[in-house]
């Protein structure tokens, strides 16, 4: 008997988890679906998905940062992090349709603002360059995608519609309409055209730096090269 008692209140705890979670959580839900092909239907979403777990808890640690309750808001940011991997400051700005795609590692910093629609993969940081206060973590728009693993720093601005590769490490200002690749970040596309100087955007085959400049020294060696052949008697 004590089981089936105990077997009822799981079951009902976990109905009033989901129903609550589709009525506060609506918005990151439907950004989950629509965006993550893995994923089937909002119980999968609510019950397994580490990024939908710290939205909800930024969610709540939010509001009682904005109450300036002491305490509470940070702890329950470290439960989510010590819980999904993820650290969301409970002071930071996100919009809606927010979503973090697996997210493991992910840190979004104090005074960060996120736009609408924006989607983050694992390993991005939102995070400052040093010791400063105030403004001091970016500022992204709408539909913003970092790719997993980037780093944007610093109390930039990053536009509207903006792509930033994996792996890139953006520290300026990026316009709307821009895709972002290297380290440190630099503007490859604007508004679909090419930028001169660019490099491939595919996230596959992100630029290696280190390859760029044996081949650029390798270049100017077969340049010397030649030159050398042409004035031999």
């Amino acid at each position: 008997m004590c089981g089936i008692h105990g077997f009822v209140i799981v079951v009902g705890i976990g109905l009033i988890y989901y129903l609550s979670a589709r009525s506060f959580c609506g918005d990151i839900l439907k950004a989950t679906l629509e965006r993550d092909p893995a994923a089937k239907n909002y119980a999968e979403i609510i019950f397994t998905y580490a990024g939908f777990h710290a939205l909800a808890l930024h969610k709540i640690s939010n509001f009682l940062n904005k109450m300036s309750i002491p305490f509470l808001p940070r702890l329950l940011s470290q439960v989510g992090r010590f819980v999904t991997g993820i650290e969301i400051h409970p002071a930071a700005v996100i919009g809606k349709g927010f979503f973090i795609d697996h997210g493991m590692g992910v840190v979004i910093g104090e005074t960060a603002v996120v736009g609408d629609n924006v989607t983050l993969f694992q390993g991005v940081t939102l995070g400052g360059t040093g010791k400063e206060k105030g403004k001091r973590h970016p500022t992204l728009g709408n539909n913003v995608v970092i790719g997993a693993g980037a780093k944007v720093l610093g109390n930039i601005k990053v536009g509207n519609n903006v792509l930033v590769g994996a792996n890139a490490v953006v520290l300026r200002d990026v316009p709307d309409d821009s895709t972002v690749v290297g380290v440190p970040g630099r503007v490859a596309k604007k508004r679909g055209q090419r930028i001169p100087g660019g490099v491939n955007l595919d996230h596959s085959s992100l630029p290696d730096p280190m390859q760029q400049a044996l081949e650029k020294l390798q270049h100017e060696i077969d340049h010397i090269e030649e030159g050398l052949e042409k004035h031999k008697p």
